[in-house]
């Protein structure tokens, strides 16, 4: 079968972590591995939620909180409201927000009952609340979203293209549709979340997605961007040939 032309370029073409416009977000919750982050210039900001902190331990979100903007004062850091009621989600946003400027206030578009945080959306970021709206899936919700931003504080939209991808629909015409809805916004960022492999960073940074969160692991790949694909195949194969000497394979 005869390869197109962009078929053959995709193919020969090799990524560099310097021409990336898309900025990169660490995405988690343990501070040992936030402060290693925070010493690589690539990573532009952070991002947390429950579930994250919850898994590293945390127990006193207050203090973590204080503890991270302490030692990162000058980055992008989001913060999550954890109430399930539109007005108490509103009182914790804005104390959250006033732990420090760099702080954005992380907004579930809905509760658990399924009610739009949309008014409370509206409320905050008029107020000067540097919000984050999250978990959304659609680019309805997006629409919907963005119309409560009008107007109002710097924002981040977070549609999770990963949790998309999980259903089997590919995400990428999804993300490129959120980043053109947007566009007469200038104050709203849109972060592609939870990607799943690294390749998710390359394909936000083709449709112009302004951010990408990235788990510590997966960041962890960033070193093999570029890298030479006959070298990459050669360390393969003799890892598996190591691996099955160490474990004393015979037939």
């Amino acid at each position: 079968m005869t390869m197109t032309a962009p078929e053959t370029a995709a193919l020969s073409s090799t990524p560099s972590v310097e021409r990336l416009t898309v900025k990169i977000f660490a995405d988690g919750a343990n501070l040992n591995g936030m402060l290693a982050l925070y010493r690589d210039e690539r990573i532009a900001g952070f991002t947390t939620n429950p579930t994250l902190m919850r898994s590293a331990g945390i127990t006193d979100y207050r203090a973590f909180a204080h503890e991270v903007l302490a030692a990162i004062p000058d980055r992008s850091i989001s913060f999550e409201v954890f109430s399930d009621e539109l007005h108490e989600m509103e009182r914790q946003a804005r104390e959250i927000a006033s732990w420090g400027a760099n702080v954005y206030v992380k907004i579930p578009v809905s509760n658990t009952r399924g009610e739009s945080t949309g008014p409370v959306i509206k409320t905050l970021t008029r107020a000067g609340v540097k919000v984050n709206v999250t978990a959304l899936m659609t680019l309805e919700q997006t629409k919907d979203v963005a119309s409560n931003l009008v107007g109002g504080a710097p924002s981040y939209i977070s549609v999770f293209a990963g949790r998309v991808a999980d259903t089997g629909r590919d995400p990428v015409s999804l993300m490129a549709a959120c980043v053109d809805a947007i566009r007469s916004q200038p104050q709203i960022e849109l972060i592609w979340a939870s990607p799943r492999e690294l390749l998710n960073v390359f394909q936000a940074d083709a449709i112009g997605c302004h951010i990408i969160t990235v788990t510590h692991d997966t960041l962890k790949k960033l070193s093999l961007v570029g890298k030479d694909l006959d070298q990459y195949s050669l360390e393969t194969v003799k890892m598996f040939h190591s691996d099955a000497e160490a474990a004393g394979f015979t037939l």
